[in-house]
């Protein structure tokens, strides 16, 4: 069974430097705790153990043309205050228009987050005043949202291990739909602040998970998987860096036995990554505070990204000061299933939940139990195909267009393409060496066309070949970084000592889509294996009459020193050389 809470993974957290400042050093202690969720004694102070809370509530922007109550344009860095309508500036008279899509895509995720479907939902307005939000209230779902009762079962990593994962689940309270506010923009140059409007009324479902986790490490492998099923899905693109997933932690801290400490909220993570270093700081402030006889306060706070801490905003309003309020311009929202739909109904002007569950795909986790299955490999390497964008669709290409078995081709995939892929800050759908290419060139290393070392050696060349592209990409964009997931990625330079003949390698070849294939690239390159046996015996013979002292020892009794032999035969044939057969040759030679 899936367990809540911690699994024995030691979460490293920061602590707060002197006068207030955030500290980036070797914190005091970690907070740990063990495989059943309970809290382990910290450091050797003798001070009684602390256990870690962490709830999440998480707003994903759900993929629809159109906003949740208005017909205005949903598109990603409009220029500003150009998908305005008039609902959406909160113009006197105007009425809110329920879009269904975004309705159905909250139903699907609620399907496939196991919660239980409530055929009658209702709306609510949230009272609260900002520039962003001009009516002054958000239409939301607090007393009965769409969704109620789920759960998700994720996975991570025990002691950073990757053939030891740990399956845990934390329980989903409910999935509400909600209308998005705009964007405050602030120039500090000129102390003002510039409102943005495009985003208002744009569709949300929040999610909102219930504290069953207690470190950083949890919540980020939670909101990883809960992304990879909102993309599955399509009900939400989740993409971080153009902020469709946002992420808010509640945060409190207390001892086993005893209440749970006063929360304080962390808002608007937006990075997975950050989101970690968010809770595991915010654990160990909270824990400090009250050791030095301090209080811990109920407050927003964020998360300072550069500083590596959290940092406060403002006091954390009361349910009443928001003065929720049934949403009078919109009816109950009513769902059916196929035993609840009216005869005759027009399916266009209802949704059917049963229909959705139907049309439901495979889920992350289905994904990786078929993978283990249908290609025997192992658990650890179904979880990175599945997590990485594109690079399940990538292995099972290549699996399908070579003879070369499931179990090695995946080596080929995670320890090669996928590092490299990573270097230069790719997704398998960007790589530049196609599915079929490297199918082809799997398939001359699994013939005996070319040796293992020599398929290396091309594909060194390829990444070379891939280097010097984008070192020629970067130049002409006048080297601006790029994005990814929120977090600033270098750019690719180009290596001065690198030798020209590399450069203009295998894959430069394939890259300028000549028509060229592997194996012509392989005879052009002579990195076909030797078929001659009279030429292998030749220069296995030129190697013995080197290295007299290694003969020697081998035949003294001491036969590893072949080993060494073999490396200097195919050292000579540059990898061509098969190395059994050369094996048999030298042992051959010399027992005569």
């Amino acid at each position: 069974m899936a367990a809540r809470g911690c699994g024995g993974v030691w979460c490293r957290v920061l602590q707060r430097g002197p006068g207030g400042s955030c500290s980036a050093s070797r914190p005091r202690r970690a907070v740990a705790c063990n495989a059943r969720g309970g809290a382990v004694p910290l450091g050797q102070s003798g001070l009684a153990p602390w256990a870690a809370v962490v709830g999440l509530e998480i707003h994903a922007q759900i993929t629809s043309n159109s906003k949740l109550f208005s017909g205005s344009q949903v598109q990603f860095a409009a220029p500003p205050n150009s998908l305005v309508s008039f609902f959406d500036a909160s113009l006197p008279g105007t009425l809110p228009v329920l879009n269904r899509r975004c309705v159905e895509a909250t139903v699907m995720t609620g399907l496939a987050l196991n919660c239980t479907i409530n055929k009658k939902s209702l709306f609510d307005r949230k009272h609260y005043f900002y520039a962003d939000l001009p009516a002054g209230y958000q239409i939301t779902q607090q007393r009965v949202p769409i969704a109620v009762n789920g759960s998700l079962s994720y996975s991570l990593c025990k002691d950073n291990k990757m053939s030891q994962m740990v399956t845990k689940t934390v329980r989903i309270k409910q999935i509400q739909l909600e209308q998005d506010s705009g964007k405050s923009l602030h120039d500090d140059a000129r102390s003002q602040t510039l409102i943005d409007l495009n985003r208002a009324g744009v569709g949300l479902m929040e999610v909102v998970m219930e504290p069953d986790m207690c470190c950083g490490e949890e919540a980020a492998a939670a909101v990883r998987e809960l992304q990879l099923i909102l993309q599955t899905l399509g009900s939400s693109q989740a993409i971080m860096a153009e902020g469709q997933l946002r992420v808010d932690a509640n945060i409190s801290v207390h001892h086993p036995g005893e209440p749970y400490g006063v929360r304080t909220e962390v808002k608007n993570i937006n990075s997975i990554r950050f989101l970690a270093k968010a809770v595991d700081y915010e654990i160990q402030r909270q824990i400090k505070e009250l050791e030095n006889g301090g209080t811990v306060l109920n407050e927003t706070r964020a998360f300072d990204s550069k500083l590596g801490c959290t940092v406060p905003m403002r006091d954390k309003e009361g349910k009443q000061d928001y003065r929720f309020m049934p949403e009078p311009n919109l009816p109950p929202l009513i769902l059916y299933d196929a035993k609840s739909l009216p005869a005759n109904v027009n399916h266009q002007q209802v949704v059917n939940i049963d229909w959705i569950h139907e049309r439901l795909p495979d889920l992350p986790s289905v994904k990786r139990a078929k993978l283990v299955e249908l290609y025997g490999i192992l658990p650890e390497h179904s979880f990175t195909l599945v997590n990485e964008d594109g690079l399940m669709d990538f292995f099972e290409d290549v699996v399908k267009q070579t003879q070369m078995k499931p179990k090695k081709v995946i080596g080929w995939i995670l320890s090669d393409l996928l590092s490299h892929l990573k270097q230069h800050s790719l997704t398998a759908k960007e790589s530049p060496i196609s599915s079929f290419l490297l199918a082809d060139l799997l398939n001359l290393l699994e013939n005996g066309d070319i040796s293992s070392s020599a398929a290396k050696q091309q594909w060194a060349e390829m990444l070379d070949g891939l280097r010097a592209e984008r070192a020629i990409y970067t130049q002409r964009q006048m080297k601006c970084s790029t994005w990814s997931g929120g977090e600033r990625i270098a750019v690719v330079e180009t290596d001065p000592t690198r030798s020209a003949s590399r450069v203009d390698g295998v894959f430069e070849e394939l890259w300028k889509g000549e028509g060229k294939t592997p194996l012509e690239i392989v005879k052009e390159k002579q990195l076909e294996l030797i078929q001659d046996q009279e030429e292998l015996e030749q220069i296995c013979q030129a190697v013995i009459d080197e290295r007299e002292k290694e003969v020697m020892a081998i035949k003294g009794g001491n036969e590893k020193v072949i080993n060494k032999l073999i490396g200097l035969v195919r050292k000579a044939t540059r990898g061509r050389a098969n190395p059994l057969l050369v094996k048999q040759i030298l042992e051959k030679k010399l027992s005569e």
